[in-house]
């Protein structure tokens, strides 16, 4: 893939709904101010692995979308459906019918809802014959369900594609949404990735061992993705440029991953023309100083180490979003406010999945404060 320009986007994670919230916690972050998540409580009846997690208190569509088409929306669905409106008009997208066909949705995700998917499976085995499920529930069953209700929502009949990618879904996301640019099937992609935090993703995450160090969270990020040369309409101001992408596999997750997440840097830094040196920060998916499965392989193919951000410290085991959430932060903290600043984003699997994008936030991408 070429490279595309982001020109709008959001974020629910459990600091809140948008970009704002985002920036006020990591402001607390900088001040020493970490939360651990939120207390769980009451907000499901079943027994939850721990008494913490980092999700959305009281979050509602409704309160975003209004009753309207939101009766039927699970979790993930809702979270999707407001971070898409949130990211058009941060952007300023003007919708019509002449554009909407030029925008596609490209949507990551481990499982879809895993709750509603568990839900509907267990109605049909515990209500009488002839098994009287809703009928109006099952849509929610199927993975690309909140990508579907996205595009529904604002009318986008482009692409639309939902990548179940694990903890690579969002650079599989972004290198796949450029292609779809690149080669003219759309103008313009909102492309992201959403979890939800439910008891079944919170027993998941700590069963396989992801969660033993961090409690599992949720979160939503969604970015407005043009050419370089952008139609107006997509919205005029560009926040950072996704240089390129590169993804690869080390079968058996250990010095073959290693060797595999070493080659994507290599192979992102010479697509998009760039030194190694020039490369400032790194955003992983680890959480302790001491662990460096990831940055290790990813210093030493840069030559040097340069800062290294944990976002799931602040934000949970967000597993597909994790990487948008880490977008969502490189384009909020004023770390890279500097014009020019090179990131990495890079994400490494347990079955030795790899990948790392390289952007570059523009002088302009910081908060517009009005």
């Amino acid at each position: 893939m070429s490279g595309v320009v982001v020109t709008g986007w959001s974020a629910l994670t459990s600091a809140g709904v948008g970009v704002d919230a985002l920036a006020k916690r990591l402001a607390l972050a900088e001040a020493g101010q970490v939360e651990k998540g939120h207390e769980i409580g009451d907000l499901y009846e079943e027994p939850m692995p721990a008494a913490n997690g980092h999700f959305l208190p009281s979050f509602s569509p409704r309160e975003h979308l209004g009753r309207k088409g939101t009766s039927t929306f699970d979790r993930a669905t809702g979270l999707a459906v407001v971070c898409c409106q949130e990211a058009l008009r941060e952007a300023g997208v003007s919708l019509d019918d002449e554009v909407r066909p030029r925008i596609g949705v490209v949507l990551g995700t481990s499982l879809g809802s895993f709750k509603s998917t568990s839900d509907y499976t267990r109605e049909t085995l515990v209500q009488d014959k002839p098994y009287l499920v809703n009928p109006m529930l099952f849509p929610n069953t199927v993975m690309n369900c909140a990508a579907g209700q996205v595009a529904i929502r604002f009318g986008l009949r482009g692409a639309n594609t939902t990548i179940a990618g694990g903890t690579l879904g969002f650079l599989n996301v972004l290198r796949y949404a450029g292609n779809a640019i690149e080669r003219g099937h759309v103008d313009v992609v909102v492309a992201g990735a959403v979890e939800e935090f439910t008891p079944h993703r919170a027993w998941a995450t700590r069963l396989t061992g992801v969660a033993d160090v961090v409690a599992a969270g949720e979160a939503a990020g969604m970015f407005v993705l043009a050419k370089e040369n952008t139609p107006e309409w997509a919205g005029t101001r560009q926040r950072a440029g996704v240089l390129a992408v590169a993804t690869a596999y080390g079968p058996g997750g250990g010095e073959a991953a290693e060797t595999a997440l070493a080659g994507c840097v290599h192979r992102v830094l010479a697509k998009a023309g760039i030194d190694a040196f020039e490369v400032s920060t790194v955003y992983t998916g680890e959480v302790e100083d001491g662990d460096e499965r990831e940055f290790g392989p990813i210093a030493r193919a840069l030559g040097h180490r340069p800062d290294r951000v944990m976002v799931k410290r602040l934000f949970g085991e967000c597993d597909a979003a994790s990487g948008a959430v880490a977008l969502g932060v490189l384009l909020a903290e004023d770390r890279d406010a500097r014009p020019g600043g090179l990131s990495l984003l890079t994400a490494r699997g347990a079955d030795g999945a790899v990948g790392a994008a390289i952007v570059r936030r523009y002088a302009d991408g910081g908060l517009d404060r009005g």
